[in-house]
């Protein structure tokens, strides 16, 4: 095997885990969100966790979600999971809908020691753009299961808008 079989090997694995980890970062880019700590969060201090990595104002996490439209409306659905209905602020900006929240630390009551946080607290802010015009005004939304769903109803119902474009 010639030296520059090796190179030209090593250049293509290196283009295919460089071009894998792109649309990694591209799927994941809107779903990646950071969690900052608020007063509300009750996150332990850095003396109580007994893991010298801890640091309580670093905390992302991947909120995964999906848009669905129809005729009448787009649904969008959130997964946060440990969080109660009354923790979140839902808006309706322009062209997006603005979901932010805090997630609260939940302390055990016993003689233990933290050893490991794996969950993502503190206050947190996704925008996830609408496809379409909507009237905020008739949004509904439920959170169930983990699951944050948001309807909002289109400004003009109908199909989803197709633009043919001629290629010359």
């Amino acid at each position: 095997m010639k030296m520059s079989d090796i190179k030209e090997g090593f250049g293509t694995m290196w283009e295919s885990l460089a071009e894998g980890w792109r649309r990694v970062r591209e799927s994941a880019a809107g779903a990646l969100t950071r969690f900052t700590p608020g007063a509300k969060s009750a996150l332990p201090e850095r003396a109580e966790v007994d893991d010298e990595f801890y640091l309580p104002t670093q905390g992302w996490s991947m909120l995964g979600g999906d848009v669905f439209e129809d005729d009448k409306r787009i649904v969008v659905r959130l997964e946060i999971p440990g969080m109660d209905k009354r923790d979140f602020d839902i808006e309706v900006r322009d062209d997006a809908l603005v979901v932010s929240g805090e997630k609260r630390f939940e302390r055990e009551a016993t003689d233990g020691r933290y050893r490991l946080l794996q969950c993502a607290y503190g206050s947190f802010r996704r925008v996830v753009p609408l496809p379409d015009r909507v009237r905020p005004e008739k949004a509904t939304a439920r959170y169930k299961d983990g699951v944050l769903r948001v309807e909002l109803e289109k400004v003009e119902p109908g199909r989803p808008r197709r633009i043919t474009v001629k290629v010359e």
